[in-house]
């Protein structure tokens, strides 16, 4: 039974706020960062400690998850996600010492690796023809979280302490995972799939090793594999280094940072939705619709940043913050068509593990990437070091994209054989009954 229209729009209310707040509850500790040095008396190297355990416990998990949300009911593995994230949080407000903290904070990251089930789940929620829409609503978190986080410690941190925020945002998480145990119901594998779409019952498909390891032998997933690897660089680099760009190479003061940024991200976040959207129109259109979309947003983004950074001068912060914004709008296009290509050529059994593959690939790239803009920023400026490595990586990433585009209407066919073959499998079955 399909479920109805109204309810699965309720799924995507409570997966938005469990993101945006999750986002705002993992990257707050950087505004945090401050006065939890002053507490535990530690220097950079020490709470650079910190924000790398967490990143390695989650890249490490990301596997692990993948395989459970296509073994067990995935709506159940994210309640048992956000009680974790609400648990771990708690832990951290309350360790007395730095060590402590570092153990406790890193094992905030088992939960940072849960996202595969989720956008698995949503997948049997909504048809391929609008997958990218609802994607791209979803991702709008990411951004939104960080502004949430930011506008969180530095409202609270004085009145609260940073001990009281994270008490704030841990009983959400908690909060959080009693709304999605108790409301969010398990939808079959499969199910918006128009090929099933008309059965009123259809089998329940586990997660199969043999299935699994055929995702590696499939052309445009392995592309995918490999460009997400390159493809968070340029978000990375930016995350980490464009507020010291802005206040060391272009004389930025902390209130003209804070506008500009706001003002970029605030567009950015708008970009998630209208790349999934355009990468539904021209995917109902052709089959490799997604990726020309991704395509095009990652060569305009080169483009504009390159532009943007070089052309533009110092003085003239008006013409700046346009071109940035516009630059910004581009940056996530290719994110929601990413995942909806990754769920275009995956049986529904093994999503999350293709997905979780796709994130793990991408986490060795995010760790990678603030340390060699950092060296290249050591011997020439952050400006270049910004520009050679996103101008680099969107480039590759075209590249990868084009190759993709070439395969993947091979494989959305193969998908929509198999399915096919298991749809007349059901009538058939249903008929001997």
């Amino acid at each position: 039974m399909r479920p109805r229209s109204t309810y699965r729009w309720f799924v995507v209310f409570v997966f938005f706020a469990f993101m945006l707040l999750h986002q705002s509850d993992k990257l707050l500790i950087g505004p945090l960062t401050t006065p939890i040095m002053e507490m535990f008396r530690i220097n950079e190297a020490q709470m650079g400690a910190v924000f790398t355990g967490a990143l390695i416990v989650g890249a490490v998990l990301y596997p692990l998850w993948g395989y459970l949300y296509d073994r067990y009911a995935r709506s159940k593995l994210l309640a048992l996600a956000s009680f974790i994230w609400g648990a771990t949080t708690w832990l951290s407000a309350i360790a007395p010492t730095y060590r402590s903290f570092l153990a406790t904070r890193a094992t905030t990251g088992i939960d940072d690796s849960s996202y595969p089930g989720l956008y698995s789940l949503i997948s049997d929620y909504f048809e391929p023809r609008i997958r990218g829409k609802i994607y791209g609503l979803l991702q709008l978190t990411a951004p939104l979280g960080y502004m949430l986080g930011m506008i969180l410690a530095l409202l609270l941190r004085d009145t609260i302490g940073w001990r009281g925020v994270f008490y704030l945002t841990g009983s959400l998480g908690v909060l959080l995972a009693v709304v999605i145990f108790f409301g969010v119901r398990e939808a079959p594998r499969g199910r918006s799939e128009p090929e099933l779409a008309d059965l009123e019952e259809i089998g329940v498909y586990r997660f199969d090793w043999k299935i699994a390891r055929g995702l590696f032998r499939k052309r445009s997933l392995v592309l995918l594999f490999v460009q997400g690897f390159f493809g968070v660089f340029p978000w990375n680099v930016i995350t980490y280094w464009f507020f010291r760009y802005l206040e060391a190479e272009r004389g930025y003061t902390s209130d003209a940072v804070m506008v500009t940024m706001v003002t970029a991200v605030l567009v950015l976040a708008s970009g998630y939705f209208i790349g999934g959207a355009l990468g539904d129109f021209f995917f109902r259109r052709m089959p490799r619709g997604r990726l020309m979309v991704a395509t095009v947003a990652v060569l305009l983004g080169a483009i504009l940043l390159l532009l943007t950074l070089n052309a533009v001068p110092v003085a003239n912060r008006g013409l700046f913050l346009v071109m940035l914004s516009i630059t910004a709008l581009f940056i996530p296009f290719a994110s929601p068509n990413v995942v909806s290509t990754i769920y275009d050529i995956t049986l529904p059994e093994v999503r999350s593990t293709a997905l979780a593959v796709q994130y793990f690939i991408e986490s060795a790239g995010a760790a990678l990437a603030p340390l060699l803009a950092g060296l290249i920023a050591v011997r020439s400026s952050l400006k270049d070091a910004i520009l050679i490595i996103c101008v680099s990586a969107w480039l590759l990433c075209s590249l990868f994209f084009v190759f993709t585009a070439y395969f993947v209407p091979e494989d959305i066919r193969t998908l929509r054989q198999q399915l096919q073959q298991r749809a007349e499998a059901e009538r058939s079955r249903g008929a001997g009954e």
